[in-house]
């Protein structure tokens, strides 16, 4: 094992190779985690009601739903996924976008994911190297990816992924792994405390809630891992990417100037960017408005 640690450390070209191929592959189960873990979800809150209410519970006949079961199919004609055929990238591009039973389209966005988890991978690879740090910047950076299009589909940031990653980035900050164990835990108060102060005055000047409590969570995540200095750097970043992109939705009519925005997203991408840059981003802004 120790071989292929210092194999890997000592040449770049096969750990970029590495973390492309381990990236298709988590990428391609990160599919199954946005599309399942929201319907598992549901499936808890109605069970939970149906005790609740003493009501007739969900169709406990059909096969429970989970990560690994049953296996993927079609959802179009019902036709199970053959090993050959959920080769990341590999596959749709064989398949020509089509299901090969029923020829019915596949969505573009399962491939997009895969490159995407490659991609992101990859720059962390490079980031950190064969160090401590890499394994856990990219859990962290395979759960958010998850929780960023989860956000984005269902407007939910799931607990089961935000509050153990939490506790992780404190466990890890004991050891210093980012940050010191003071900064951390400063950080997830301060991430959680902040977005709940301005959810409050929001409500309490319009009436309506600006965000959810998930983002409320994400933020003390970042906190967690980061510590509270990347925080402004954090919120800054995902206020201009969210107000950006909303304004090009709304002007090429992908989004009712009404309708909800889910800030998960944005929170996601501007923490993976603190995550690899933050001490760069900070020391630049110091630097530039001589504050250094």
């Amino acid at each position: 094992m120790s071989d292929v640690f210092d194999l890997l450390a000592q040449n770049t070209e096969l750990l970029a190779l590495t973390a492309v191929l381990f990236g298709l592959l988590i990428g391609s189960f990160l599919n199954v985690v946005i599309l399942r873990l929201p319907l598992m979800m549901q499936t808890d809150w109605q069970r939970e009601c149906a005790e609740l209410t003493n009501s007739a519970a969900p169709n406990t006949t059909v096969e429970p739903l989970s990560l690994s079961s049953p296996p993927s199919t079609c959802p179009h004609c019902g036709h199970r996924i053959r090993a050959y055929e959920n080769i990341p990238i590999i596959s749709y591009l064989l398949l020509r976008g089509k299901c090969s039973a029923c020829k019915a389209p596949i969505s573009l966005r399962y491939p997009l994911v895969e490159a995407l988890t490659a991609v992101l991978t990859l720059a962390v690879a490079l980031q950190f190297g064969m160090t401590w740090q890499l394994p856990a910047a990219l859990l962290l950076t395979w759960a958010l990816i998850a929780l960023a299009l989860i956000d984005y589909d269902t407007q939910l940031l799931p607990d089961n992924i935000v509050l153990p990653l939490l506790w992780l980035g404190l466990l890890l900050n004991a050891f210093e792994m980012f940050t010191d164990s003071h900064t951390a835990v400063l950080g997830a108060a301060a991430g959680y405390l902040s977005l709940w102060t301005v959810f409050q005055l929001f409500r309490l000047a319009t009436g309506k809630e600006g965000m959810g409590y998930g983002d409320f969570k994400l933020l003390a995540l970042f906190g967690a891992w980061l510590g509270w200095q990347l925080l402004p750097q954090i919120v800054l970043l995902s206020a201009l990417t969210g107000a950006v992109l909303g304004v090009l939705l709304i002007v090429t009519g992908q989004q009712r100037r009404e309708q909800p925005l889910p800030f998960g997203p944005f929170l996601a991408v501007a923490g993976w960017i603190s995550l690899l840059w933050g001490d760069q981003i900070n020391a630049a802004y110091f630097h530039l408005s001589g504050l250094s």
